[in-house]
């Protein structure tokens, strides 16, 4: 795939126990955007953070939270961005989505790796 030039970065501020069918809903974020074929989604973990609760999670030791913030940022063209939208419509009922537009001036990825075919392998 290439991606150069302008794009959209979408960001999906959410909390680390928030769940999707007993599964973390960052995972079923970043798999959701996987199929739907999406450019790449990177999942951060933050060590402090409020939202819409005004409680502060953190990591601090006297106060150690289980509910962490998360951040998973997607960056693609405007129209894959866009068209994602209605998979988090349907995931994300507490949290912040946000949309940026943004300049990819460099995307690149490792080649995956090449096997031999399985009558070379044998040689």
């Amino acid at each position: 795939m290439r991606l150069h030039g302008p794009a959209l970065r979408l960001t999906v501020m959410v909390g680390e126990s928030d769940r999707w069918h007993h599964k973390p809903l960052y995972t079923e974020v970043v798999h959701r955007a996987h199929r739907a074929g999406l450019a790449g989604a990177t999942v951060l973990r933050g060590i402090e953070g409020f939202g819409g609760s005004s409680r502060i999670h953190t990591t601090r030791l006297l106060s150690l939270s289980e509910d962490l913030p998360v951040v998973v940022v997607i960056v693609d063209t405007a129209d894959r961005v866009r068209a994602f939208l209605p998979e988090l419509e349907e995931l994300v009922d507490e949290g912040l989505v946000t949309l940026e537009e943004c300049e990819v001036v460099r995307y690149a990825g490792r080649e995956p790796e090449q096997r031999p075919a399985p009558e070379e392998e044998h040689r």
